[in-house]
């Protein structure tokens, strides 16, 4: 993989976690930091549980332990949970100075833990939430989750005005929800940009072409973020963020990151789910080999040093 490939890779899995940290820049100083605290206190929702059950102790972050993340992009409207479109989980090793990131198709067909069913692994979050999400993944990864962070992706139009807009190079021309996008940069406000990330059907690439759009416009908000004229800006870029992310990670535990990890961006492997579409009572689903699986079980495992 390509250093740019790289990039945008770590920003994508790592850019919701850390945008406001990047942002804050310590230009506005006491003013900053209470409305960072502020966005954090707003963004922290734990889950049910102090650990993970596949984990014997809990994670140290000032020891520089490896742990692992779960992102899940939400599609979340008013009245409806919605379905996690987008489920990530990366691993960081500080010790190696590495990352491994994998990306799970929304139709890989799992067992959905604590629902008593096999569906669609993006139901999980549909039937049982965050929690449900969480131990979903693990028991297809047979690994721990230690912690999440779940976007909205409706906010996606609410951040990206909040950062002024945003510009990004798309190569496939194409219109969606009465939007045109030629070929070429473009720049784009919140509407634009929410459309521009949620389609697939018409992209050869399927799911995989929404996710690159959407690491595109992460991308691209964090290079807005992080300028000087945007810092003027930053209550707004606080307010959202704590509108449309939630996570369980403390605000001591995101500087723990900042401070120990951040040399982990040095290696970056991307890893995918391999499997064979099928359909099953007229429903499409990804079917992922015991095989293929254990490959990439025992790979994060081995990255976590839990083997």
């Amino acid at each position: 993989m390509d250093s740019a490939k790289k990039k945008r890779t770590w920003l994508h899995i790592t850019g919701w976690i850390i945008l406001f940290l990047l942002i804050s820049g310590g230009v506005y100083g006491y003013s900053v930091y209470h409305s960072l605290t502020n966005a954090v206190e707003t963004m922290y929702h734990p889950i049910e549980r102090k650990i993970s059950p596949k984990r014997t102790e809990e994670i140290v972050l000032d020891k520089k332990e490896p742990f692992s993340v779960l992102l899940l992009g939400v599609d979340e409207r008013e009245g409806d949970r919605g379905r996690s479109d987008s489920i990530i989980v990366m691993t960081v090793n500080p010790i190696l100075k590495s990352v491994k990131i994998l990306s799970i198709p929304r139709d890989v067909r799992t067992e959905i833990v604590g629902h008593g069913t096999v569906d669609k692994i993006n139901h999980a979050y549909a039937f049982g939430g965050v929690k449900m999400a969480i131990e979903t993944v693990e028991h297809f990864l047979d690994m721990p989750i230690d912690y999440y962070a779940q976007i909205n992706m409706e906010g996606f139009e609410e951040i990206v005005n909040s950062v002024g807009g945003v510009t990004v190079f798309n190569d496939l021309d194409f219109t969606y929800d009465g939007f045109h996008f030629p070929k070429g940069e473009l720049t784009l406000n919140g509407e634009k940009a929410l459309s521009y990330s949620r389609m697939r059907y018409k992209d050869p690439r399927g799911d995989f072409g929404r996710q690159q759009r959407q690491r595109q416009i992460i991308q691209a908000i964090l290079k807005e973020g992080s300028s000087f004229p945007t810092l003027t800006r930053f209550y707004g870029i606080f307010e959202a963020l704590g509108n449309n992310i939630k996570t369980n990670l403390t605000f001591d535990e995101l500087v723990d990151i900042q401070k120990n990890y951040r040399a982990t961006a040095q290696s970056i492997t991307q890893l995918n789910v391999e499997g064979s579409g099928t359909k099953i009572n007229d429903i499409y689903y990804l079917i992922v080999s015991d095989e293929n699986k254990r490959l990439i079980q025992r790979e994060l495992k081995k990255h976590l040093e839990l083997e």
